[in-house]
């Protein structure tokens, strides 16, 4: 299995390389810089400081807004879920607060927490909260009330609720949105990065396309790309080991 898996993602490069190639020479090399001129000027970039620079903070800010929000969203998520009485109550919160468009706070919040990394994680971090809330919520939500009536027959304490059927049962739902905020993160954080700043993924691209720089221009967007699939894969691998359960 894993050796056809790995067959699929080199046959998925192979294949968006030669789409690539195929649209740079449609399109012509100044407009859209072949692959491999891309590879080697990105061979350069990674040599120097100023990437990394780049690139570490982008991720730093990632990171500290995926961190900020499970610590606080998925405990929220799972207490509202287990908990009719408490959920009634905040539920007109929820409905009012999630399809407000966060993007659009983006001024006042830079106001209120600055140009730096506070007021660019403070933003994303409200943005993938909500998310994340929802579906820690739905996914306790659909815990059967028979394993419920089981455990307390047994002489299980709130505690043993918590650790024993509402994490295990609510963990899948709780990966799977992580891997859903994570391209929302790093959407909102090129959107973030684009203004104000001058470090940043965000602000090396955009520097970039002002210049006419596109080999530099696409170098940033597939270090955003990179870090993307990045997480993705390591919150894949996390629910492979965290719920083998789900395959037995």
């Amino acid at each position: 299995m894993k050796t056809t898996q790995v067959a699929l993602y080199l046959l998925t490069l192979v294949l968006l390389y030669a789409l690539w190639h195929i649209l740079s020479l449609f399109l012509g090399s100044t407009i859209l810089p072949d692959p491999l001129t891309v590879f080697v000027h990105g061979v350069e970039q990674i040599k120097e400081y100023g990437f990394w620079s780049h690139t570490f903070s982008s991720m730093f800010r990632i990171a500290a807004s995926l961190l900020i929000s499970f610590c606080t969203a998925v405990p929220a998520g799972l207490l509202l879920g287990s908990n009719i009485k408490i959920d009634r109550f905040f539920s007109p919160l929820i409905y009012l607060g999630y399809p407000i468009p966060k993007i659009v706070l983006m001024p006042i919040i830079l106001v209120l927490f600055g140009l730096g990394d506070l007021g660019k994680i403070a933003l994303i971090t409200m943005i993938i909260f909500f998310q994340l809330l929802i579906t820690t919520r739905d996914a306790a939500k659909a815990i059967d009330s028979e394993i419920v009536y089981s455990l307390r027959s047994l002489g299980g304490t709130r505690w043993d609720f918590y650790r024993h059927v509402v994490w295990p049962v609510s963990l899948p739902g709780i990966f799977t949105s992580l891997r859903i905020v994570t391209g929302t993160s790093i959407a909102v954080l090129f959107f973030v990065e684009s203004i104000g700043t001058t470090r940043g993924l965000g602000y090396y691209i955009i520097d970039a396309w002002g210049r006419s720089d596109y080999p530099t221009m696409f170098v940033g967007i597939i270090a955003f790309s990179l870090i993307g699939i990045l997480l993705y894969e390591v919150f894949d691998l996390l629910e492979k080991r965290l719920c083998r359960w789900k395959t037995l």
